[in-house]
């Protein structure tokens, strides 16, 4: 059975915290969700919302029931 997840969060990242997401061996960052859970999400998901003020705003994050990513989106 694969059940769909939904994870929303907030993250507010200065520009010189979100130099570890392009580090070397740094594959994954793991963040607290609104429900309370940890999240490890890869860090290749985080880097094209990166800018020059780092990474700031909402974003939903929804896994299949293999945990695989289906989404990973910044929320209006």
């Amino acid at each position: 059975m694969h059940n769909t997840r939904v994870f929303t969060f907030s993250l507010a990242l200065s520009y010189a915290e979100c130099e570890n997401l392009y580090q070397t061996g740094i594959n994954s960052a793991v963040m607290t969700a609104d429900s309370g859970e940890r999240v490890q999400v890869p860090t290749r998901n985080l880097r094209p919302f990166v800018g020059r003020d780092g990474l700031r705003g909402r974003f939903r994050l929804i896994i299949d029931g293999n945990n695989k990513i289906k989404s990973f989106e910044r929320m209006a």
